[in-house]
């Protein structure tokens, strides 16, 4: 019998994405809470830069839950979760957690998701960006996986 194992983000890796969003929070001036999780969606690191809003800790970590679990990032749903939507009242799903508001975002490798990030305190479009900057430093030091 032969098993296979899905690659899955490491703390060294997830300590790299965060770096790089806090660097990005940082430059835009926004304070953050940034989550990484793995593919298996668990909680992996977590920051609150000084001043992210208390709020926002699990709705960071919620998006990272939604991106890692359903395989995109959370903006996708932004027109398909209005009522009369194919996709509305989504957020019902999960126990409550599966966040349609932008600023979650998989982190790839080959193909394949490893993990994903979570940013809140700003606006959606703030925390995407905040967000995407952690998954591209972290995507540039994966290295593709040997095929078996």
């Amino acid at each position: 019998m032969s098993t296979k194992s899905n690659p899955v983000i490491t703390l060294k890796g997830a300590h790299t994405a965060i770096a790089a969003a806090e660097a990005r929070a940082k430059e835009i001036g926004v304070p953050m809470n940034i989550a990484v999780l793995d593919s298996a969606c668990h909680l992996v690191a977590f920051s609150r830069m000084d001043g992210a809003k208390i709020t926002s800790i699990n709705i960071a970590i919620d998006k990272a839950f939604t991106a890692a679990g359903h395989r995109a990032p959370t903006s996708v749903y932004k027109e398909a979760v209005w009522p009369g939507g194919p996709a509305f009242s989504i957020w019902n799903s999960n126990g409550g957690r599966f966040l349609t508001i932008a600023g979650g975002v998989p982190i790839m490798q080959d193909g394949v998701v490893v993990g994903a990030i979570g940013c809140s305190t700003g606006t959606p479009s703030q925390d995407e960006d905040v967000a995407k900057k952690g998954v591209e430093a972290v995507e540039k030091t994966l290295k593709p996986r040997m095929k078996l």
